[in-house]
């Protein structure tokens, strides 16, 4: 293979958060029980939307993927993250690499198209109610899905494949937190200017195509939420439009930092920073946001704990 006959570089070390050695200890801490948690309300999710019958919509569907997508994303980074913590720095061969650059890209684009077709469903369901179950039917909810799955595995197996066709030679460290596309770039001894180019214009298209639809999407809502006569339901509708809003700003905000800044722009530490905004924060956040502050979930949660209690009492 490119990658190996030219390549003098054979393993990278991830630096992570070594210019802190005072803080591994914490940090460790920190990121173990946001793991821990971020891993155990998505299992949640992914658990009782399969067990429970009446939650097989797609409202209910789509949020069973993007949790699966979210414990993804925490089961390929944090890991890695927590070994780094425990030893300063961690080797990590060129394979292993491209590995865990392949599912970050496969699962953060997919879950920038889960975003905006959930939203485009949010839309359909208020200001479309009588004819959503014709809009949103068995077949276009597997076409959104397999959609935003293929877009991820598409993108990831390109800019993947691209990257480690450049030779690595001379420096082996990675100052970042994991093999994310712009911290390998700058190890490459070659000309990745046609790259950046395309990384950046796919990267502009990913982000901004599912972002201008949830911004449309929440935008009619708003108008139809501001037409409801009930003051309770106004506020309930304007508390979930706000939540979904702020997460979905945070995962696409901070996203954008890390791929579409240049390679001068903010500092190693902010980038470590802004990555783990979208890679810790917004999986964190997602069950809370879209799943546990929801009646049906609840319910739905309530019921199975009790056939468990009932199974056991008898």
């Amino acid at each position: 293979m490119k990658m190996q006959n030219q390549s003098s570089v054979v393993e990278f070390i991830l630096l992570g958060f070594s210019n802190f050695p005072e803080l591994q200890e914490q940090l460790f801490g920190a990121f173990l029980v946001v793991c821990l948690v971020t891993l155990m309300g998505n299992a949640i999710i992914i658990i009782v939307i399969s067990l429970e019958q009446s939650l097989h919509v797609p409202l209910y569907l789509f949020l069973q993927n993007l949790s699966v997508v979210d414990m993804g994303i925490s089961a390929v980074i944090m890991p890695v993250m927590l070994v780094i913590l425990s030893t300063e720095k961690m080797r990590i061969s060129i394979l292993g690499c491209l590995v865990q650059m392949y599912f970050i890209l496969t699962l953060g684009v997919t879950e920038c198209f889960l975003l905006g077709v959930m939203a485009f469903d949010r839309f359909a369901a208020i200001c479309h109610p009588l004819s959503y179950p014709m809009i949103m039917n068995k077949m276009v909810f597997m076409q959104l899905v397999t959609f935003s799955w293929i877009s991820g595995i598409t993108v990831a197996t390109v800019q993947t494949t691209w990257v480690f066709s450049f030779p690595f030679c001379g420096s082996n460290e990675i100052n970042h937190i994991s093999c994310e596309t712009p911290a390998v770039l700058e190890l490459a001894c070659a000309d990745t200017f046609l790259f950046e180019i395309y990384a950046f214009t796919g990267t502009l298209l990913t982000v901004t195509v599912p972002f201008s639809l949830i911004l449309l999407s929440y935008i009619r809502i708003l108008f139809a939420i501001l037409k409801m006569p009930s003051t309770t339901g106004k506020q309930k509708a304007f508390s979930t439009c706000a939540s979904h809003l702020t997460s979905v700003t945070l995962f696409y905000g901070t996203a954008s930092m890390t791929y579409l800044q240049p390679k001068s722009g903010y500092s190693p530490e902010t980038k470590k920073l802004t990555s783990l905004a979208y890679s810790l924060l917004t999986p964190l956040l997602n069950p809370l946001i879209y799943s546990l502050r929801n009646s049906e979930m609840k319910r739905a949660l309530m019921k199975i704990w009790q056939r468990k209690v009932a199974l056991h009492t008898f």
